[in-house]
């Protein structure tokens, strides 16, 4: 593994008690700085914070709750110091149903979830990156949001969403040191499989050139390096984790 050097440095991982957001977490803990994880799971919380030690604390937070989310920031900072880093992994895969039959308050808390929670978190992060002049943040999108998936429109829209925001936010913060980036990870055999049906996972499968799907700590060595000090020149950007699927 190569070495990232975080020391000194806070960051916040939404969904981190679990999944890609654990495995982002234990990456950033190697690399020096301390995390706070955001999880709506209590006792997974709890128990991610132990795997990972001294450095870490959890939050219970919904980041579809915009003052949830900005009191879970300020609790953040009381008690780690300045947030330099932010990890937006939060997220759920929502129903799998045709679109002129999906169900509209799924659509809705597909939408809440991994768009708008996307949304609140950098709403109440970005003020004391600004003030400080430096921030990293990393927005995890999707694939299924370049190219969308069949059976999956509120995930894909929301993911779709997710990569313009960054590309907006990206430009307006670009002045003050602050680099905001996402990536688009193909499947990764996550307990968010348990949300899917079967054929759509085979589906996924089946359109990843590598044959398989992605390795959590593949995600973590690509965001341990957008949220370091060295990536001190791309952002608006969007990296690629499709094991060659994605066309652009």
């Amino acid at each position: 593994m190569n070495q990232i050097d975080l020391a000194g440095q806070t960051a916040i991982v939404t969904g981190g008690a679990q999944g890609l957001g654990f495995a982002m977490a234990k990456r950033i803990v190697a690399s020096g700085a301390k995390v706070c994880l955001w999880d709506m799971d209590a006792k997974l919380l709890d128990q991610a914070v132990a795997d990972l030690g001294a450095a870490a604390r959890g939050v219970v937070v919904n980041v579809a709750d915009a003052e949830a989310v900005a009191d879970a920031h300020k609790r953040s900072e009381a008690d780690l110091g300045p947030v330099s880093i932010v990890v937006n992994s939060a997220g759920i895969a929502g129903a799998n149903h045709p679109l002129d039959v999906y169900p509209l308050d799924e659509w809705r808390r597909v939408i809440d979830i991994n768009l708008n929670g996307t949304f609140y978190v950098n709403r109440a992060v970005v003020p004391s990156m600004k003030e400080r002049n430096y921030g990293r943040i990393v927005n995890i999108a999707s694939v299924a949001g370049k190219e969308g998936n069949p059976n999956a429109s509120a995930y894909s829209a929301s993911k779709a969403g997710v990569i313009g925001l960054t590309k907006s936010l990206g430009k307006e913060l670009a002045g003050f040191n602050i680099a905001v980036n996402c990536i688009t990870p193909a499947a990764a055999r996550t307990r968010i499989f348990d949300q899917m049906k079967q054929e759509h996972i085979d589906y996924m499968l089946s359109k990843i050139p590598r044959a398989r799907f992605l390795e959590l700590d593949e995600a973590a060595n690509m965001v341990a390096w957008l949220v370091s000090a060295e990536n001190s020149f791309t952002t608006a950007s969007t990296f690629d984790l499709s094991g060659g699927r994605a066309t652009y």
